[in-house]
Parts: structure tokens; C-alpha cells; sequence
């Protein structure tokens, strides 16, 4: 792309910078927990529709899809719209849904993770529009649904749906404005123990579920030091993130007792080798119990159920892709320096992108990876601006490898 190209680009996205300001101020403001979301998906096609969008449409699932360009090559940009819940607004220096702008910085649930990306691509679509960087190919905007609940759920609807087949899915998840090509995967996985109620007053006469389960959550606590590690993924971790137990009344001893474990997997593990892992775990301490993953069913707010077992498998995007390399010489053209390369923490719509459907995905965002789901949740205007410019050089960049 031609230095030129790269300075119209970036002049047109500061005469928007106000139009951009305001259109994510709107969005953040919107409440939007997954299944919850129709309010921000409706604002975010009226400005679609708005800034000149050749087609916008919502899937069956409620994920919102707006087109720019009509070429046969086929490239997406991928915002979730869904955020998770403020459980204690005391923790907050502002109204965490009114899209607070101050000291340069957009502060509301929803900031980061991730409706700035969701900015920055409407008027990345406007600018390769008006810019006429559309040579070729087609780009399709995609602010989807449910990722807090899901993780990938509606790109598993998107493409076994066949709604889009896409080349290449780029992921506006926060990155700090580095190039983020893969992530550990994750599972989630319930461990189940049976035994016998009784009178709590003559416990001797049941079978606690909860003494029968206690040994195993040691042998969990211990199976997380000797998982697997990967130099550029990082170490597969596991931890138990709820226990409960189910008896009679709280006068009786339980005759179930189960616990919640959250297992992130590295490069090499699976949803095979885990379970298997965990099923080894408690033999070795005498504890039999029931090991499986999990299903999501839960209702979209269009009403469709699109059940997704709670596997989501690890990706990675190899380091000499021709696409990264791409990605790479947009960065230089619109920043004029070098872009960091590295990898999520957390979990994206890369699982099932990548992970299930074997579609390539890198990754590129505004904000911070560590801001999301946090009190006084924030993203740099400056952020929302480079990554809007740098949504309008991609395609025409990556349509060259």
C-alpha cells in the first residue's frame, strides 16, 4: 500500500474522529448481556445503514452483518456485542452505561471487551467505501452474539450455517494494538459424586457426597502443576471455579455433591486428553465420580436455541503466514512502526474461527487485554482511531498474498 493510500486513510479517520467518538459513547451505553443483545445489534445496523453500508442483515441468531464491497474474495471483521454484568456498580467511578469520555479515554462495561472494536470497524467499512479501497473483495462487518456465555457460538451458527464463508476472519478483540495470532482453547468440565441421604442427626447411616468428593478437589489442585507447556502459548491450566452439593434440605446429609472445573489447553492437549487427565486424577485418590463436558442451550434473543458443546479447541496462526505478514505491512503503512506479535490470555471467537471450522484468524484490537470484565473498564480514543485506519488498509493489503 502506498504511503499516500496509508495518509488518506488516516486523515479520513480523524475528520471522523468525533462520528466515531460518539457512535461507541452510544453502543457502550446500550446493556448487552449475552442473549440480551438486540438493542446494541439494532443501533449498530441504523449505523451501518448510516455511514453507507451496501448490505445489512441479522442472522436467525441475532448477530448483525453489514457488507461493503461486492469482489469475490470474501474477508470478515469480527466485534461480540455481549458483555458481562456489573455485579457491584460501588466498584465503578462512573456510570458504567453512559460511555463517559474523559482524559481521552471511553470508560463503560463494554469499553474494551469489546464494542471499540465494533467502532472502529463501521468506520473502517465507510472509509473503504469513500476511499474506494475495495478492489476485489467483499468485507463483511460482523458484530455477533453470546461470546461472554459461548465462547465462538456464533461463528459455529455463522459458518456451519453457511450465512458467510469467509478467506480470513480478523478478530477485534483488545490487543494493545499488537497482532495476536492464536490462544490457549478451553473446556468446561463436571465432576459428579453420588451417595446416599440421611437424617443429619444420624449421618452414620448415609453416605456424604461431599466427604466423598473432598479428596478430589486436592487431586485437581495438583494435577494443574504437571499439565503441558508451550513457548509461545503459555502452560494449560486447570482450577475448580464452583463446588455445590444437593440433598434433601440442610438437615441431611447430601446425596450429590459436583464442582465446576475451568480447563484451559495449550498446544497439544485436547478435549480427549483432559478428561482423561481428570479421570486419572481421581482414581489415583480412590474417588469415583461421573467426568463430562458441558452443553450450552441457551435461548438467543431472536428465541433460537443453537445448542455448542463447552469445548473450544486451542488455535494458532503459524508465524510465517502470508497473512500475518500482511498484517504486518499494514501496520508499518498506517503507524509507521514495527507491530508486536503475540497471543490472547483470554478466549475469542477464535475457537471455533479456527479452532472448529479451520478458517484462518489473526487478531488486532483497541485497549487492553487486562482492562476486560474489570471495574472502570476503559479504551484509548487514540486506540479506537489506529485500529479504525489500520480495519481500512487490511483488506487491501491481504488481497495481495
Amino acid at each position: 500500500m502506498s504511503s499516500d493510500t496509508a495518509a488518506r486513510i488516516n486523515e479520513f479517520v480523524l475528520a471522523r474522529e468525533a462520528d466515531i467518538v460518539s457512535f461507541l459513547r452510544d453502543i457502550v451505553a446500550i446493556p448487552s448481556l449475552s442473549g440480551q443483545e438486540e438493542g446494541v445489534v439494532r443501533r449498530v445496523a441504523s449505523e451501518m445503514e448510516k455511514v453507507g453500508f451496501d448490505e445489512v442483515k441479522i442472522d436467525p441468531l441475532g448477530n448483525v452483518l453489514g457488507r461493503v464491497g461486492s469482489g469475490p474474495r470474501v474477508i470478515a471483521f469480527d466485534a461480540h456485542l455481549d458483555t458481562v454484568d456489573v455485579t457491584d456498580g460501588d466498584q465503578w467511578d462512573c456510570d458504567p452505561f453512559t460511555g463517559k469520555l474523559e482524559d481521552g479515554r471511553i470508560f463503560g462495561r463494554g469499553a474494551v471487551d469489546q464494542k471499540a472494536g465494533m467502532a472502529g470497524m463501521v468506520y473502517a467499512g465507510a472509509a473503504m467505501k469513500e476511499l474506494d479501497l475495495l478492489d476485489g473483495v467483499q468485507v463483511w462487518m460482523v458484530g455477533s452474539v453470546m461470546e461472554e456465555d459461548c465462547d465462538g457460538l456464533c461463528w459455529h451458527h455463522i459458518l456451519s450455517e453457511k450465512t458467510l464463508a469467509p478467506e480470513l476472519v480478523v478478530s477485534t478483540e483488545p490487543t494493545g494494538l499488537k497482532i495476536h495470532r492464536g490462544q490457549r482453547g478451553r473446556m468446561e468440565i463436571r465432576v459428579k459424586v453420588k451417595g446416599r441421604s440421611c437424617h443429619g442427626s444420624m449421618p452414620h447411616l448415609g453416605d456424604n457426597a461431599v466427604y466423598k468428593i473432598a479428596p478430589a478437589i486436592g487431586a485437581i489442585e495438583k494435577l494443574n502443576e504437571r499439565l503441558q507447556d508451550d513457548p509461545f502459548l503459555g502452560k494449560g491450566t486447570c482450577t475448580i471455579s464452583w463446588i455445590g452439593s444437593r440433598g434433601p434440605s440442610l438437615c441431611a446429609v447430601p446425596d450429590e455433591a459436583e464442582f465446576h472445573i475451568d480447563r484451559r489447553l495449550t498446544l497439544g492437549e485436547t478435549r480427549e486428553s483432559a478428561l482423561a487427565e481428570v479421570e486419572e486424577a481421581l482414581a489415583a485418590v480412590g474417588v469415583n465420580a461421573e467426568v463430562f463436558t458441558l452443553t450450552y442451550e441457551e435461548k438467543a434473543w431472536t428465541g433460537l436455541v443453537y445448542p455448542m458443546d463447552k469445548y473450544y479447541p486451542t488455535w494458532v496462526m503459524d508465524e510465517d503466514d502470508p497473512v500475518l505478514r500482511a498484517a504486518e505491512r499494514a501496520f508499518g503503512a498506517v503507524t509507521g512502526k514495527e507491530p508486536e506479535v503475540s497471543c490472547w490470555t483470554f478466549s475469542t471467537n477464535g475457537v471455533a474461527i479456527t479452532g472448529l471450522h479451520g478458517v484462518p484468524c489473526f487478531g488486532l484490537g483497541p485497549g487492553l487485554e487486562k482492562l476486560a470484565h474489570s471495574a472502570n473498564e476503559h479504551v484509548p480514543v487514540s486506540d479506537v482511531l489506529v485500529a479504525c485506519a489500520l480495519y481500512a488498509v487490511l483488506p487491501g493489503e491481504i488481497g495481495g498474498f
